[in-house]
């Protein structure tokens, strides 16, 4: 399918959040039920956190409700990122054929390198006034390197007019790839803020979403969940690790 079938899909603004809640896993239950919509969404933490895995969970949820998504990735081709859902059991197939799932790759389908894409060329895409979610992962590659104060302040409002015509912009940031004034700022405007972590207990590798804000929750918010994921299960809420 190509991109311009995909905008022929009319963006309907949704007004009582996004759903992203699963039959395989229990994460919506444990983490709001629903994102909000004309919202900023924050996904932070260091390389190996699993920014991208939840993600693309997050899309995989919010595709299973309904909501048109699209992503724009700065580290994998559009195949590869295809591959990784499917390699953890969210084939996405069927979302690309009817429109609802775009995906923008940096390297193109295969391997057309094109460093250059900044944030100013993804907001500009017209498939951004067509999806419900923008999902940019990473958003920190795409961000400016040195900005004033005067400029921080206009990239905060031209991301606060997108989220105002009712979507929602999902930002995925590493804090040592990235000004750390623009992280604040960002950390500060955003409507839900999610901090990833993980921790080395008895020889496993612990990892875990810490919410550190979510406004506008549908139902309960934990502190902090834990989770993993299994080559044969793919995302699991690790119960244990719930708080």
């Amino acid at each position: 399918m190509s991109s311009d079938d995909a905008l022929n899909f009319p963006h309907k603004p949704v007004e009582d959040g996004f759903g992203f809640d699963v039959e395989t896993d229990s994460l919506a239950d444990t983490m709001g039920l629903r994102l909000p919509n004309r919202s900023l969404y924050v996904l932070q933490g260091p390389v190996g956190a699993g920014k991208s895995l939840i993600a693309q969970r997050l899309t995989h949820g919010m595709l299973d409700n309904g909501v048109k998504v699209l992503v724009v990735t700065t580290e994998l081709t559009t195949r590869g990122w295809i591959e990784q859902m499917e390699s953890i059991g969210y084939g996405v197939t069927d979302a690309l054929r009817e429109g609802r799932l775009m995906i923008f790759s940096r390297f193109g389908t295969v391997a057309e390198a094109r460093p250059d894409v900044g944030l100013d060329d993804v907001l500009n895409s017209e498939a951004v006034n067509e999806a419900d979610v923008v999902i940019l992962d990473s958003a920190s590659s795409l961000m400016p390197d040195e900005l004033d104060d005067k400029q921080r302040f206009a990239l905060l409002q031209r991301l606060r007019k997108i989220t105002a015509e009712g979507r929602s912009i999902m930002l995925c940031l590493d804090p040592d790839e990235m000004n750390h004034r623009l992280l604040h700022n960002m950390r500060a405007s955003a409507e839900v803020v999610l901090d990833l972590s993980t921790a080395l207990i008895g020889g496993d590798l612990k990892r875990s979403i810490v919410v550190t804000r979510f406004l506008r929750a549908a139902g309960p918010v934990q502190t902090s969940v834990g989770w993993r994921v299994e080559p044969s299960m793919g995302f699991i809420v690790d119960i244990t690790a719930v708080s």
